[in-house]
């Protein structure tokens, strides 16, 4: 698995996976349940991550750039 994408906000993390799942990659969350039972949030463990198998992290990572579902 790589991460291709980080965010400190767990609905951001679950809208990128969701839009990756529909295009027909393999989407995971983690790093969600730390980053919520942890004081200071997400930012102290790192952020949440989406990470894909590898074989599909650049082209699951260009669908990212190129819909703009990261703003």
């Amino acid at each position: 698995m790589k991460t291709i994408y980080t965010t400190f906000q767990p609905a951001q993390a679950h809208v990128i996976g969701s839009c990756l799942e529909a295009a027909g990659y393999h989407p995971e969350i983690l790093n969600e349940l730390a980053a919520l039972c942890t004081d200071g949030y997400s930012l102290a463990t790192g952020g949440i991550h989406v990470a894909v198998p590898d074989e599909e992290a650049i082209d699951a990572r260009a669908l990212i750039d190129s819909a703009s579902v990261s703003e």
